[in-house]
């Protein structure tokens, strides 16, 4: 930090202990905290009159022994968190970002909480982490501890024009956002006329191990004068978002797992320390859009050195393909026609390490040595050397976390190494999970992938997890979901610590597409498959709304033409690929010779575009996309103009427009916008972008230059 710096901060501080020695405040980037003798720190947005309340304790602690100090269902108003009070302040700046510290201390109990605030520089962002420890003589239970609760309105008739946005997913159908008015939610219950808060509450939750497999981890308040906070929760275990009213206006509590939703406690002893769940919390005038817009900013700084890495274009022979089952002679044509497209990564997925005798071969998963029986003629290696040999790199599939029934590893590997629950091993779909916590698990996925990269020259790892194995492990946890939670804070260092032994290693966070798509490892992997969705005609709704909660550039999205698809059918699968990173599959080999020039085409496009998405901010000008949405539209902001990928997926002939875009228009893909005499008509219009499209599917990729 600067002296000029330290000065400024020392003086804004000592001035507001001087004009109210009640009243202390903190400024951190777009963000202020704010406390007193009285009351403990709350955060705000002191430039909004939405975001943020004074008196709304930033941390709630509940233990077993105490939960609420005032009846209800919402996670607010702990009865050990109204009574924290801030002993210690510190605020710092650099050249990427300011940094408030706070420590407060609860005099009943001797916990002591130590809060860091940290707005990076160039977003209207925070990041919020809290270190609970136990000071007292007695142990503490917690059940539950809030990442970040904040108020929002400054009254009851405040929330009449809130929306919740928030977003369900699923195997195959991920992301879908939608909006719901806050008066749905929490009606009007004449709380002035009772004089109490609300009781109730509205929440969205997870369940198990799929940080996003129920619902996305990211979510968003608007309102009607476009004031916006987003938030996301930063954890692979439970999590929890939790809306409540009171007689002042809203508040909003951001937890990691709970008691009551995971089963979750954590023994605290004396002197011992527990590490929150982190969160970030965004705040624009900009509506929805503005807000997810810092949320993308606030990313690029969470991945810090990760996002200087390449964004090499990927063909995964999975998808409508090879489905597990890979051998030597069906991959080698693939090999040789992803060369010629100009493919950079060619990744074999799951099977290569199977008899092919077996057929569903899940139960024996674990061992990650190759079968011989599927690479005849120099085994896998022969695959691997022509694999590079054509100038690409290679990658493997890899399920890291399970261990089938089957397997030898299952026999060799001590119990200890699994996940248990009451003294025997979890198993779910004939698998049983690691325990990342223990040295054996780790030294087992170790030497697999030391082996891997030594042995086959591997630099690309599709990281998958198919199984859902429930609360967690209770061995040495106090709770299942306390066992969990451990599980993936240790899953998360070995990723790090692989790629600190193997600097050119890429991780793809595949994660049953997109099951587990949070960013404690979106912050420590390098690309995120939105979907395992193989029906081409259902993949835009995914595609187009993953950037709310993932960055453009970490959005693998599939497109795997077909020989039976019509030439305006593989520009559709296509542009879903070309509206995130590329991410190849299909059988190349038997693509009409115009199929094959489309994908170079649209190789060659991504590798042109790539450049830009990696600072692009994603925008929607026709809204987040239903499931059923006729017309969809995604679009991306970049310093070489606007990105919009259309499509339409009507029947019949179709007209629209794309409200607020403006400029000079052009059609980047396809090249010649005509296929099979096809074509899109584009005009400007005063309200937006007139477009008008020909019977049946179609997409296209346009480019929006503004004067």
């Amino acid at each position: 930090m600067t002296e000029a710096a330290s000065s400024t901060i020392a003086a804004t501080l000592t001035a507001n202990r001087e004009s109210a020695p009640t009243d202390f405040r903190a400024q951190v980037g777009a963000f202020e905290l704010r406390w007193s003798a009285d009351a403990p720190a709350s955060l705000s947005v002191p430039t909004s009159t939405h975001a943020g309340r004074p008196g709304v304790g930033l941390v709630q602690v509940f233990t077993a022994v105490e939960q609420r100090a005032r009846t209800s269902q919402a996670y607010w108003r702990s009865a050990l968190g109204e009574r924290l009070r801030v002993q210690g302040s510190d605020v710092t700046t650099d050249a990427e970002a300011s940094r408030a510290v706070l420590v407060q201390t609860d005099a009943v109990s001797g916990i002591e909480v130590r809060t860091t605030v940290t707005a990076p520089v160039g977003t209207r962002a925070v990041h919020v982490e809290h270190d609970v420890r136990n000071a007292g003589r007695d142990t503490v239970l917690l059940t539950a501890v809030s990442s970040a609760t904040i108020g929002f309105g400054r009254s009851q008739d405040d929330l009449d024009d809130v929306v919740w946005g928030t977003a369900a997913s699923e195997w195959l159908a991920e992301n879908r956002w939608g909006e719901t008015s806050l008066r749905t939610l929490l009606p009007d219950i004449s709380l002035s006329l009772h004089g109490q808060d609300a009781r109730g509450h509205a929440a969205i939750t997870s369940h198990g191990a799929w940080s996003s497999g129920e619902h996305v981890p990211c979510g968003y308040l608007t309102r009607g004068d476009g004031e916006a906070l987003a938030w996301q929760i930063e954890t692979s275990a439970g999590w929890h978002a939790d809306l409540s009213q009171t007689r002042e206006g809203g508040v909003l509590s951001l937890l990691g797992p709970t008691d009551l939703e995971h089963q979750f406690a954590h023994e605290l002893l004396p002197g011992e320390t527990f590490t929150v769940v982190p969160v970030a919390i965004t705040a624009s005038p900009s509506a929805r859009d503005g807000a997810i817009a810092e949320l993308t900013r606030y990313r690029r700084w969470l991945r810090g050195p990760a996002r200087d890495q390449a964004l090499p274009v990927v063909y995964n022979d999975f998808m409508n393909t090879l489905m597990g089952q890979p051998t030597t002679e069906q991959l080698l044509p693939l090999i040789r026609r992803a060369a010629d497209a100009g493919v950079e990564v060619f990744c074999i997925d799951a099977g290569w390490f199977a008899d092919p005798a077996i057929g569903d071969w899940w139960s024996t998963v674990g061992e990650w040595r190759e079968a011989s029986a599927r690479f005849a003629e120099g085994g896998l290696r022969r695959v691997i050397d022509e694999i590079r040999a054509l100038g690409m790199e290679a990658g493997l599939w890899l399920e890291p976390e399970v261990v089938g029934i089957d397997s030898p590893a299952a026999a060799q590997l001590p119990d200890e190494a699994f996940f248990q629950r009451f003294g025997r091993r979890v198993q779910e779909d004939r698998r049983y999970h690691l325990d990342f916590r223990h040295p054996a698990a780790r030294g087992h996925l170790d030497a697999t992938v030391d082996h891997l990269v030594a042995e086959y020259g591997i630099s690309y790892l599709k990281l998958d997890y198919n199984i859902n194995p429930g609360a967690g492990t209770d061995h040495h946890a106090t709770t299942a979901a306390d066992g969990l939670l451990a599980h993936t804070r240790a899953f998360r260092d070995w990723l790090e610590r692989v790629q600190q032994r193997h600097t050119s290693l890429r991780l793809e966070n595949c994660s049953s597409g997109a099951m587990r798509a949070d960013y404690a490892l979106l912050a420590v992997t390098h690309l995120q498959s939105t979907s395992d969705q193989q029906d081409f005609r259902l993949y835009p709704p995914v595609a187009a709304s993953a950037p709310v909660s993932i960055l453009p550039e970490q959005c693998g999205n599939w497109a795997y033409p077909a020989r039976a698809m019509s030439d305006e059918e593989t520009v559709f699968t296509l542009v879903s690929g070309l509206s995130g990173r590329l991410y190849l599959s299909g059988f190349l080999d038997e693509l009409r010779p115009a199929q094959r020039a489309r994908i170079a085409e649209a190789v060659a496009l991504h590798k042109g575009l790539r450049e830009h998405l990696a600072d692009a901010v994603p925008f929607w000008p026709l809204g987040l996309p239903a499931w059923d949405a006729v017309t969809v539209c995604l679009g991306l902001h970049t310093t070489d103009g606007d990105l919009l990928f259309v499509w339409d997926r009507d029947a019949a002939p179709a007209a629209f427009e794309l409200p607020g875009v403006h400029g000079e228009v052009e059609v980047l893909f396809p090249a010649a916008d005509s296929v099979d005499r096809r074509e899109w008509r584009l005009q400007s219009a005063e309200g937006g972008l007139s477009l008008a499209t020909p019977a049946g599917l179609g997409a296209r990729v346009l480019r929006v230059r503004r004067g």
